[in-house]
């Protein structure tokens, strides 16, 4: 049996869902490696939470809208892991890192399109395929979607536009990486009550009590409802999951 520590990326691990995940992770007895855009404070205290728990953690600045700089992130990550590891792999990606948009199509302009496609869709593409090299055969690739790709809100059309375009591209990375045994697969959190989106989930009651109203199960989401699927995906109960969309929304809009 091969004993040889597996290794998780979780971009945007520093807050909510990321965070939620890469914890989830490293109970299940992976290392992990988390990016932040800005909050280097609070991505030390979930790399020191993870090392409570016994397992590897180190956290690195990266923009995932920034595609240039990728290529010198996988150069810092690769000369730490080969120090570290003996190899410059890993074996999850998990593309997480993402920001919200609420506007209606009236109002959107193409700067705020622009900034999203090249956050949602741009970075998860270009990030996944210059890791390609690095991802261990066997290893897996877990895309964040939203529920608002399978159902329309006002307000959400970039953002669940561009969460379809992602679904399809996990179709597609399944499909291509299959010969590597690389699955691919999406996890789609309904309403979470994060910070995310300026903490509308959370913070407005009359949001929380909408979302409670069209959830089966009578409330929104918490970030511990989404980490445990995703580190569900990076072990090999999992093995045999490729290509498909999880949505986890309690059963939002059945």
């Amino acid at each position: 049996m091969d004993t040889q520590t597996k290794i998780a990326l979780v971009t945007g691990g520093s807050r909510g869902l990321g965070k939620n995940s890469a914890l989830k992770i490293a109970q299940k007895g992976l290392d992990v490696i988390i990016t932040y855009r800005s909050n280097k404070e609070e991505a030390d205290k979930v790399v020191e939470e993870i090392q409570a728990l016994g397992r590897k953690a180190i956290a690195y600045q990266l923009d995932t809208k920034d595609i240039k700089s990728f290529d010198a992130f996988i150069k810092t990550v690769g000369d730490h892991l080969e120090e570290n590891t003996g190899s410059r792999n890993i074996d999850f990606l998990i593309n997480n890192a993402g920001t919200a948009l609420y506007a209606p199509i009236a109002e959107v302009t193409e700067d705020q399109l622009d900034d999203m496609v090249d956050i949602h869709f741009k970075g998860v593409f270009f990030l996944t395929q210059k890791l390609l090299p690095f991802i261990n055969d066997g290893g897996g690739i877990v895309n964040v979607s939203s529920g608002l790709a399978r159902f329309a809100l006002p307000g959400s059309s970039v953002y669940g536009s561009i969460k379809a375009g992602v679904e399809m591209l996990t179709k597609y990375m399944a499909k291509e990486l299959g010969s590597r045994k690389i699955k691919a697969n999406v996890v789609a959190p309904g309403a979470i009550e994060t910070d995310f989106g300026g903490g509308r989930t959370r913070d407005d009651k009359q949001m929380n009590d909408i979302i409670s109203s069209i959830t089966a199960l009578g409330r929104a989401g918490l970030p511990d409802d989404i980490g445990g699927v995703v580190a569900f995906l990076c072990t090999e109960d999992a093995r045999w999951i490729n290509g498909q969309r999880i949505e986890a929304s309690g059963g939002m809009f059945l």
